[in-house]
């Protein structure tokens, strides 16, 4: 097994943590839709969204049009707005983690599926985004996981040869295919299952990092 040497992760649900039921209560409320209304209709067209085929004004236009109405265009920002909000109650203990492999020189990298509006939304949410080496968001791209070019295209970006990169995602076909591209990686469910893994792989030297040393 190859030293990694750069850490790759997924956005939602590695980073973040699972959807926050009271922003998405606030949906309901704002779109007007019932539970199941919404979710089958925010669901239905996602992919196109992570895609980049749709931006996030014609998503949400969509779900209207779907449910057979139209959203006014301050229901539409509040509900770009809300989504935000619904994807980033943060992962601390991820976070945690992170800044250790920063002072540690691990180089680090997003790979996310996520629509033009909600990465633009967590990049002004969280300044410290901008202290990964590298994020690919897939809309930019008008591709997702787990097709392989995605993959090609994080691991340019971080400058580090596939097998050295570890990447960590809540789905088992992500992964895979990140296997299947070269990389290695480890599937997220929680973060106590998470280091368990982490120890079992033979990562432990990444979990607990030793600081940078910089000479004058």
């Amino acid at each position: 097994m190859k030293q990694v040497q750069a850490v790759l992760f997924d956005f939602g649900m590695v980073l973040s943590r699972p959807p926050v039921p009271a922003v998405w209560t606030e949906m309901q409320r704002v779109s007007g839709l019932d539970e199941r209304t919404l979710q089958r209709l925010y669901w239905a067209h996602r992919d196109d969204y992570d895609r980049g085929t749709l931006d996030g004004t014609p998503y949400w236009n969509r779900v209207a049009a779907d449910a057979d109405r139209e959203f006014t265009p301050e229901q539409r920002d509040q509900l770009l707005a809300l989504d935000v909000e619904l994807w980033t109650d943060m992962n601390l203990p991820m976070l945690a983690w992170v800044k250790l492999l920063h002072r540690a020189g691990v180089r680090t990298g997003i790979l996310s599926n996520i629509g033009d509006a909600m990465a633009e939304g967590i990049r002004r949410k969280f300044d410290w985004i901008g202290d990964f080496h590298h994020a690919v968001w897939s809309h930019a791209l008008r591709l997702r996981k787990p097709e392989q070019a995605i993959y090609a295209a994080a691991a340019e970006g971080l400058g580090v040869p596939p097998g050295q990169i570890l990447f960590v995602d809540d789905k088992e076909e992500n992964i895979r295919a990140a296997e299947q591209f070269g990389m290695q990686g480890i599937v997220y469910s929680d973060h106590v299952t998470f280091q368990a893994e982490m120890e079992a792989r033979g990562f432990h030297y990444l979990l607990q990092p030793e600081p940078a040393t910089t000479t004058v």
